[in-house]
C-alpha cells in the first residue's frame, strides 16, 4: 500500500490488491486513497475480519519493532478472476512475505504470481509472521528481490556463513535465480546488483522523524525512475532520496509534492 502510494505520488497508476474489513478504519482507509486518486477496486471488503492493524514502536537506533495484529482482513484476500489482467498488464507485480502468513492469502497471491510479468519480492521478516519454507519458496518465484542487511544476513546464514554483502547477494541471486537484488542498509545507503552489474550509494545524513515507510518509498523511488528508463544509477539515487525524505516525515504515508523531492538539497 505504501509503495503505491508513493508511485501515485510519482505519476505512476498502481492499484493495490488487498483487503479492509467493513469497519470505521477500513472505510476510512478508502476513503483516503480515493481521495488520493489511487485505485481502490480491488481492495476486497471484509465482512468478518477487521482491517489490518500494526502498532510500530521505535527504539534508540530509529529502527522500529512492530507488532503485526492477526488475524485480519488481509489475511482472507480470497481470488478474483479481474486479478488476472490487471497483474498480466502491469510492469511490476510488487509482493510480500507477510501475506503469506495465512492460507487464504496465500493461495491467492500464488496465482497471482503466475500471471505476474515481473515479480518483485518486498521481504518483510517480522517474527512471528514468516516461516523458512514459505520464504524460500517466494524467493524462487522473485525477479526481483528487495531486503534489508539483517534480512540478508538471516536468509544466508541458514545455509552457510558469508563475510560481506556481494557474497551474500551472490549466494541468494544463485541459489534462487533471481535476476536483480537491492540491499538498503538504512542510514549508510544502499547497494543495487542489476543486469549484471553493481551499484552502490552511500546514503544521505538527514534529521530522522521516524524510519516507518522508508523502505517503501525507497522502492517506490527506485520502481518509478526504472519504470521512466532512467539509469540504474540515477534510479538508486532516487531511491535514496524517497526514503531520506520519508525519513523526516512522521508516518508512512505523509501529504508531499514530489518535485520538493527531486529538488531537495541534501548532504
Amino acid at each position: 500500500m505504501n509503495v503505491a502510494y508513493h508511485l501515485h505520488k510519482q505519476n505512476k497508476n498502481p492499484a493495490i490488491i488487498t483487503a479492509v474489513g467493513n469497519d470505521e478504519k477500513g472505510k476510512e482507509l478508502l476513503d483516503i486513497f480515493s481521495g488520493y486518486g489511487l485505485c481502490t477496486d480491488f481492495i476486497q471488503k471484509d465482512p468478518i475480519h477487521e482491517t489490518g492493524k500494526v502498532y510500530a514502536k521505535p527504539n534508540k537506533d530509529h529502527e522500529v519493532v512492530y507488532d503485526i495484529v492477526k488475524p485480519v482482513a488481509w489475511d482472507f484476500i480470497h481470488w478474483n478472476e479481474d486479478f488476472s489482467k490487471l497483474v498480466s498488464n502491469a510492469d511490476y507485480f510488487v509482493f510480500g512475505s507477510l501475506a503469506a502468513r495465512s492460507l487464504e492469502s496465500k493461495k491467492t497471491l500464488v496465482k497471482l504470481l503466475e500471471s505476474a510479468r515481473t515479480k518483485v519480492l518486498d521481504i518483510n521478516l517480522r517474527p512471528p509472521h514468516f516461516n523458512k519454507n514459505i520464504v524460500e519458496e517466494l524467493l524462487t518465484k522473485a525477479d526481483f528481490l528487495k531486503l534489508n542487511l539483517s534480512e540478508l544476513e538471516l536468509i544466508t546464514g541458514w545455509h552457510s556463513e558469508f563475510t560481506s554483502i556481494r557474497d551474500r547477494v551472490m549466494f541468494v541471486m544463485d541459489k534462487f535465480e533471481i535476476k536483480n537484488v537491492v540491499v538498503t542498509k538504512g542510514g549508510d545507503g544502499a547497494v543495487l546488483f542489476y543486469n549484471g552489474n553493481e551499484y552502490t550509494h552511500n546514503g544521505y545524513q538527514v534529521e530522522v522523524a521516524d524510519t516507518v515507510g522508508s523502505g517503501d518509498a525507497f522502492l517506490s523511488g527506485l520502481l518509478g525512475k526504472l519504470l521512466d528508463n532512467e539509469s540504474p544509477e540515477e534510479a538508486l539515487e532516487f531511491a535514496i532520496r524517497m526514503g531520506a525524505f520519508i525519513a523526516t516525515q512522521k508516518g508512512a504515508c505523509p501529504d508531499y509534492n514530489i518535485q520538493n523531492v527531486r529538488k531537495w538539497e541534501l548532504h
